[in-house]
């Protein structure tokens, strides 16, 4: 939805197909999973409580991270880790300035990159890493796959492919 919009699972199939950005459970055999093409698909865990979020420029503009948190944590969730998984990496994602100069009001300079050529990018994995920090994660494993280079992924700004990456989380 690249928006902040979080439903809690409390009984497997609840909310299957559901139109939200993230999903939270702390009730064992329910499965949560979210689609993801080149957006950083993110996996969090603490204390009996899980929860995966969509997390694209305008998920984590809109606070798609902190609002993920904040619903696991008044779960029982003290602390948390969080895995962010394959997605498109700064020297593959150019980014307009305009966009870009909104993205960094909100989440910090750091989201500035520069693409391969050269051309202003947006640091995705740099966003997902500093929106979680600032959400007081401090556990926080990135994965080194962008999707627009690898073979093995789907990515729509690299070849337009439809098809999506999932992130799965189960207790």
């Amino acid at each position: 939805m690249h928006g902040a919009e979080v439903v809690v699972v409390d009984a497997p199939g609840r909310h299957a197909g559901a139109h939200a950005d993230a999903a939270v459970t702390a009730t064992k055999g329910c499965v949560l999973a979210v689609q993801v093409a080149d957006c950083a698909p993110i996996a969090l865990v603490g204390d009996g409580v899980i929860g995966v979020a969509h997390a694209g420029w305008r998920g984590l503009v809109a606070g798609v991270v902190p609002a993920t948190v904040e619903v696991m944590r008044s779960l029982g969730a003290g602390d948390i880790g969080a895995t962010v998984g394959p997605c498109i990496h700064a020297e593959c994602y150019e980014f307009g300035a305009d966009d870009l100069e909104h993205v960094a009001e909100r989440l910090g300079s750091s989201v500035r990159g520069r693409t391969a050529a050269g051309a202003p990018a947006l640091d995705l994995v740099g966003a997902a890493s500093g929106a979680l920090r600032a959400a007081g994660i401090e556990r926080i494993e990135v994965g080194e796959v962008c999707t627009a280079c690898s073979p093995g992924h789907w990515s729509f700004r690299a070849s337009g492919d439809v098809q999506r990456q999932a992130v799965v989380a189960w207790m």
